[in-house]
C-alpha cells in the first residue's frame, strides 16, 4: 500500500490473486487494476486479496472457490470486485487462507468465504459467498485477524476471542475442538492491544507490551523454547 493509497503486489498470480488483469507471476510489483488511489488497507490471503477504500468499502480479488471474494460467486477475478453489501462503513479488513472478515463502524463482524471449520463464527460449518454475521460479537469490536482457518477479534474491554479450527489449540480455549461461534481466549479477558493470527497458531500484545501465544508450536512459533503445542495463551520467552 503506498501513501497515496495505491495497491502494488507481486508473487504467484495463478488465480489472478496479483488484480493486474492477468494470471502471469510477477517477480517485481505490478499496479493492481483500478487501486491507484483512495485504498487505506490491505490484506492477504493464501491466494485472494482484500482491498479497503477511504470510504469504507471492500474490494477483493484472486482465488474465489469457496467465495472467498464475497460477490455471490465461485469465479475468481484477475481483478478487483466489490463485495455484496459492503460498499461503506467497514473499518477494518483480514484475510484468512481461504476466509475473510471485515470490520464494521458500528464495531460489528461480517465473514465469508470458507466454513469448513466455523472460522466465519456464524453458528454453522456452511461456507457463504456473501458476508455474514459473526454471532456474538454484535457490537463492541475493535480489531480482527484471521489464520489459515481460524478467526481473532478484540472486544470491550479489550479481550480477545475466536474461533474456527482448533486442532493445535490455536483457539486458546484450553480445548482443541473446533467452534463455530466466538468463544474467549483463555486468561485474555482484558488488556489485549493487538492480535495475529498464523497458520495453525496466535499470538496477542498486552497493554504492558508483553506478547502471548498459542496452538501450533511444532517448529517453535510460540516462542516459548519449546515445540509442545498449547491450548491456552503462553509467554513468549523473550518478552
Amino acid at each position: 500500500l503506498t501513501s497515496s493509497g495505491a495497491v502494488k503486489t507481486w508473487g504467484a498470480n495463478n488465480s489472478g490473486q496479483l488484480g493486474d488483469g492477468t494470471v502471469i507471476n510477477s517477480k517485481t510489483p505490478v499496479n493492481v487494476s483500478g487501486l491507484l488511489s483512495g485504498i487505506s488497507a490491505i490484506a492477504g490471503g493464501a491466494s485472494h486479496s482484500l482491498a479497503l477504500t477511504s470510504g469504507g468499502a471492500v474490494k477483493a480479488w484472486g482465488a474465489n472457490n469457496d467465495g472467498q471474494l464475497g460477490d455471490g460467486s465461485k469465479t475468481n477475478s484477475t481483478t478487483p470486485v466489490g463485495v455484496f453489501g459492503l460498499s461503506s462503513g467497514i473499518a477494518a479488513i483480514a484475510a484468512g487462507g481461504f476466509h475473510s472478515l471485515a470490520l464494521t463502524s458500528g464495531g460489528a463482524i461480517k465473514a465469508w468465504g470458507l466454513n469448513d471449520n466455523g472460522q466465519l463464527g456464524n453458528g454453522s460449518f456452511t461456507s457463504y459467498t456473501t458476508p455474514v454475521n459473526v454471532t456474538t460479537l454484535t457490537s463492541g469490536v475493535t480489531s480482527i485477524a484471521a489464520g489459515q482457518s481460524h478467526s481473532l477479534a478484540t472486544a470491550t474491554g479489550q479481550a480477545a476471542w475466536a474461533w474456527g479450527l482448533n486442532a493445535s489449540g490455536q483457539l486458546g480455549d484450553t480445548t482443541v475442538i473446533r467452534k463455530n461461534s466466538p468463544v474467549e481466549v483463555f486468561g485474555l479477558s482484558s488488556g489485549i492491544t493487538a492480535l495475529s493470527g498464523g497458520g495453525y497458531h496466535s499470538l496477542a500484545l498486552t497493554t504492558n507490551a508483553n506478547v502471548k501465544a498459542w496452538g501450533q508450536n511444532t517448529e517453535g512459533q510460540l516462542g516459548n523454547d519449546s515445540t509442545w503445542n498449547a491450548t491456552s495463551p503462553v509467554d513468549v520467552s523473550s518478552f
